[in-house]
């Protein structure tokens, strides 16, 4: 059944409850927790249990020593900021963290004081949510294409297009040798090896992988891990070698904002933005704006 179907026969449905009973009932559809169940399935189960697995490997703010440049950023920026990846907790688990003392959502204003303000949590993974809207609503079917993560940290595109694509292969690119030794941990353990694979590696260094590539995915992957010369260069590098016609580039945030803080053009004619259909519904615990910060662009 199709959704068009699907609508016909919930109208008609509703045009047979009870006058009396009809207000209580669409309440119940907007409100109600239970629905969200129909939208569990096994590769949802899948991830949520490597999940699991990397929690317990990590502090609560799933940021390793080697992440010190990012942890600096953080700092300086002019809204107190914490790093909650969206991969290990939804919000469900952070209101249970911060029920514990284990996290918080604010910050006091004035030391000793009642006087507070909300913390800007950053992620630099997408949510399980994200991942299902990525694979099943943005990209198109995989089949036969490859697939990199630029800075795939965690491994959370790697398993989401495991379980929600048909992708032939899908790549990670990854500085810090203590991640690449978490995914290939998780990549034993769930038997993901067959498709997936972490390369331990800069991307200014895979000029040949980049020009076969298909798809291209960079989630918050410069910003907060290079200094702005740096990331110049790197963008430099994949605007002169991810060139194959029809190619897919995914983004977090947009290419412009990325480009625009660094002051660096956009080749003219190397890429067009496609439009994306955000209006879907994945579950009471997603974000509409983080969906929105979700760019798919086709290399010319």
């Amino acid at each position: 059944m199709n959704f068009s179907e699907a609508k016909s026969e919930l109208k008609q449905l509703l045009s047979r409850v009870s006058p009396s009973e009809l207000p209580k009932l669409l309440d119940w559809l907007r409100n109600s927790d239970e629905l969200d169940e129909l939208l569990l399935d096994n590769r949802k189960v899948m991830l949520r249990s490597i999940a699991d697995d990397l929690r317990a490997s990590l502090p609560p703010d799933a940021m390793l020593p080697c992440e010190t440049a990012a942890q600096l950023r953080m700092q300086q920026r002019s809204q107190p900021t914490v790093h909650v990846d969206s991969f290990l907790y939804d919000d469900e688990q952070v209101d249970s963290l911060c029920e514990e003392g284990a996290m918080s959502r604010t910050y006091c204003l004035t030391c000793g004081s009642h006087r507070s303000a909300p913390l800007d949590f950053i992620s630099h993974s997408f949510s399980v949510s994200e991942l299902q809207f990525l694979f099943l609503n943005v990209l198109p079917d995989l089949s036969g294409w490859t697939l990199v993560d630029v800075g795939s940290r965690l491994g959370a595109v790697l398993y989401g297009g495991y379980v929600y694509s048909s992708a032939s292969q899908l790549i990670g690119l990854e500085l810090s040798e203590d991640f690449v030794r978490l995914q290939n941990n998780m990549l034993h353990k769930y038997r993901l090896s067959d498709r997936v694979q972490v390369l331990h590696a800069d991307v200014c260094t895979q000029d040949a992988l980049l020009q076969n590539t298909d798809v291209l995915v960079m989630n918050n992957v410069f910003e907060f891990f290079m200094e702005p010369r740096e990331q110049v260069r790197a963008w430099r590098f994949i605007m002169q070698n991810f060139r194959k016609r029809g190619s897919l580039l995914v983004t977090v945030p947009s290419l412009q904002e990325s480009l625009n803080t660094l002051q660096e053009a956009l080749q003219p004619g190397w890429v067009e933005e496609l439009p994306v259909d955000y209006d879907v519904y994945l579950g009471r615990d997603t974000d509409p704006d983080a969906l929105r910060q979700i760019h798919l662009y086709r290399v010319l």
